[in-house]
C-alpha cells in the first residue's frame, strides 16, 4: 500500500524529485507526511511552554522589549508563593471547581439515569437538553448576562415571582454574595449536558444480563441502583469529573463576560489575575512564573486523579 502511495507521488512530481520518492523507505514516507504535523505542534505547543517556562526566570515586560532582560532566579515564584491576593484568587478558584463540579456531576447523573429509562420522546428531550453545550461561551455569556439584569431581566422576575423579593433587589452580578453563585448557575447550565452524556454513555454499557440477574435474586430496583448501576458507571462518572476539573480551572471567559472579577475581587478567579498581571501591569516574567505554577498544579492533581480511576477500573 505505501508503495503504490510512493509511486502515485512519484508520477505526480518532477523526474529528478521522483527518482529521490522512490528510493525512500515505508518509514521515511511515513515520516515524511507526518513531519509537517509534528512541527506544527512543536511551533504550536511546545515552544511557547518552553519559552514561558525561560521568561518565568527573568524580568521580561512585553511593553518594554528593548530592555535589558535580568535573570531573577527563582525571585518570580516566591514572590508569588508569598503573595496574599494569589491565594485568595487560588481560593475563589478552588470554590468554582467544587461547586460547578458537584453540581454538574449530580445534575448530568440524574438526567442520564432518566434518559437512560428509554421514555416515550426520549431522544427529543436529549437534543434539547444538549443545546447549551453547542452554543459558544460568548453568546452564553452576553445571554446571561441579560438574564442577570435586575430591571428587564427574566430571572429577576422569576426569583421575585418566587420569594416575593422585589426585581431591582435581586443584583445577581454586582451583590458580594450572589455574584459567585451567578457563574456557578451559568456554567452548570451550560456544561452539564457533556457531564450527562459521559454519564449515559457509562450506563448504556452496562450489559442487560447482569440486572435480569439481579432481578432473579429478588433485589430491589434500589439495591441494583447501589450495587450495579453507581459501581459500574463510576469509572465514567470521575471521567467527566476529570474533564470538567481541567476546564473549570482554567475558567475565564465566563468570569469575564459576566463580571470581570468583580464587584472588587469577588470572583477573581487564577485566570483573571493572570491576565491582569500579564496584560494590564504587564509583569511578563511574574505572569509566565504564575502560569507554570498553574500548569504544575493541574498536572500533579490531573496526574494522581487518574491514578485512582485506574484502580477504580481495574476493580
Amino acid at each position: 500500500m505505501l508503495n503504490r502511495t510512493a509511486d502515485n507521488v512519484a508520477r505526480a512530481t518532477p523526474e529528478p524529485l521522483a527518482k529521490k520518492i522512490r528510493g525512500i523507505s515505508d518509514k521515511g514516507l511515513a515520516w515524511l507526511f507526518i513531519s509537517p504535523t509534528i512541527l506544527l505542534l512543536l511551533a504550536i505547543n511546545i515552544f511557547p511552554l518552553f519559552w514561558a517556562i525561560y521568561l518565568s526566570f527573568t524580568n521580561y515586560r512585553a511593553n518594554r522589549p528593548n530592555e535589558v532582560v535580568k535573570n531573577l532566579g527563582l525571585a518570580n515564584y516566591q514572590r508569588i508563593l508569598g503573595d496574599q491576593d494569589i491565594w485568595i484568587a487560588m481560593q475563589t478558584t478552588a470554590h468554582f471547581v467544587f461547586w460547578t463540579i458537584l453540581l454538574q456531576t449530580v445534575i448530568g447523573f440524574t438526567l442520564a439515569w432518566l434518559i437512560d429509562r428509554k421514555f416515550r420522546g426520549h431522544a427529543f428531550w436529549t437534543t434539547i437538553i444538549l443545546v447549551p453545550m453547542m452554543l459558544s461561551p460568548a453568546v452564553v455569556g452576553n445571554f446571561w448576562r441579560f438574564l442577570y439584569e435586575p430591571q428587564i431581566g427574566l430571572f429577576s422576575y422569576v426569583v421575585s415571582f418566587v420569594t416575593g423579593i422585589p426585581p431591582t433587589n435581586v443584583q445577581m452580578l454586582s451583590n458580594v454574595e450572589l455574584a459567585p453563585w451567578s457563574i456557578i448557575i451559568v456554567d452548570t447550565w451550560m456544561w452539564t449536558p457533556y457531564v450527562m452524556l459521559i454519564c449515559l454513555a457509562g450506563l448504556r454499557s452496562i450489559p442487560e444480563y447482569i440486572y435480569e440477574a439481579a432481578e432473579v435474586d429478588r433485589a430491589s430496583n434500589w439495591r441494583q441502583f447501589w450495587s450495579i448501576t453507581l459501581p459500574m458507571a463510576l469509572p465514567f462518572i470521575m471521567l467527566a469529573v476529570l474533564f470538567r476539573g481541567i476546564e473549570n480551572f482554567k475558567m475565564f471567559d465566563m468570569v469575564n463576560l459576566l463580571t470581570g472579577g468583580g464587584p472588587g475581587s469577588t470572583t477573581e478567579v487564577a485566570s483573571i489575575t493572570l491576565k491582569r498581571q500579564a496584560f494590564e501591569s504587564w509583569r511578563t516574567g511574574y505572569s509566565s512564573a504564575f502560569a507554570i505554577i498553574l500548569f504544575v498544579a493541574v498536572f500533579g492533581l490531573a496526574n494522581i486523579y487518574v491514578k485512582a480511576l485506574n484502580k477504580v477500573k481495574q476493580r
